[in-house]
């Protein structure tokens, strides 16, 4: 079997960069040649999950043919959020744990649950194909579903996450997993620092909803205020990336990982959608929404039902 590389979605995060580095893990021990690597740079949370395990960050690619003509998906399924010669390649395998909008051409191995990270399902199949856990590599597993879920705050959190994290908490050595969770979080979550651009499209997916193009953006902070101070600068530089790559909506859920609660900025056509979606008013652009934290099970869902 030649050699597969296998990656997560566009503008990763934690799930994303250590679920091809766990899977690519696994695929080597069961005997396939398989590569991990990411399709964009490591966020500042991802950093600090690397650093505290000691692992590299795999290489970015922009396109896999020149390469390989075989790739894995882990942490997403859509095209629009997948590396940009994807179909030029071959698909043989997807992990995911979000909703499914993916065609192929011939079978392929297809695993999706609907649960809280990706990285969950493959912690399940490790124990599956009874492969010992390294502890970095659990080190790694615990970070993505603390960061996914929020430290099992979010409602995408099942009871799999819930059981997952003591047990590899134990394995990576991590003696209180929630003082740990807090830190890395923080480590996250400092915006003042980061551009607008960065703070838009560091955690942005695009999704296809009704024909239009919706971009949503998360950022995860400790103080909404240092979001919100920078309110003019965010919105020129959305009003740009809107014009420059053909949005149709542009959101950005501020996330406080302390309180659980979100603020919607919102830009661009049929801005209406969102206010109905959520049953609330936009004000100077922007929707309190308390009690949200996650896109996938939150934001994008009732989104999706409104500009279907």
């Amino acid at each position: 079997m030649s050699k597969e590389l296998v990656f997560g979605h566009k503008n990763p995060d934690t799930d994303a960069i250590s679920c091809a580095i766990e899977y690519a893990y696994l695929a080597n021990k069961l005997g396939d040649e398989v590569e991990a690597v990411a399709l964009g740079e490591t966020n500042n949370e991802t950093n600090f999950v690397l650093n505290h395990f000691n692992v590299k960050a795999p290489r970015v690619i922009t396109k896999a043919k020149p390469e390989v003509d075989s790739v894995v998906l882990v942490d997403h399924n859509e095209a629009i959020q997948s590396v940009s010669d994807l179909a030029d390649v071959t698909v043989t395998s997807v992990i995911d744990h979000h909703k499914i909008d993916f065609t192929s051409a011939q079978p392929l191995f297809y695993r999706a649950e609907p649960i809280g990270c990706c990285s969950t399902i493959i912690y399940k199949m490790y124990l599956e194909n009874d492969v010992e856990i390294p502890s970095n590599i659990a080190g790694l597993m615990l970070s993505s579903i603390i960061s996914d879920t929020l430290l099992l705050k979010s409602p995408t959190t099942t009871d799999d996450e819930r059981n997952a994290v003591p047990a590899l908490a134990k394995i990576a050595g991590v003696a209180d997993y929630e003082a740990y969770g807090i830190e890395m979080l923080k480590a996250g979550s400092d915006v003042n620092s980061r551009s607008a651009e960065d703070i838009l499209e560091g955690d942005a997916k695009s999704f296809d909803m009704g024909g239009k193009t919706v971009r949503i953006g998360q950022v995860n902070t400790v103080d909404l205020n240092d979001v919100f101070k920078r309110q003019d600068e965010l919105e020129d530089t959305m009003k740009s990336l809107i014009t420059n790559n053909s949005y149709d909506l542009f959101l950005l859920l501020a996330t406080n990982v302390l309180t659980s609660d979100s603020e919607l900025l919102v830009l661009g056509e049929g801005t209406e959608a969102v206010e109905t979606a959520f049953n609330h008013k936009l004000s100077n652009n922007r929707m309190n929404l308390p009690g949200v934290v996650s896109r996938k099970k939150q934001v994008v869902p009732p989104l999706t039902k409104v500009l279907k």
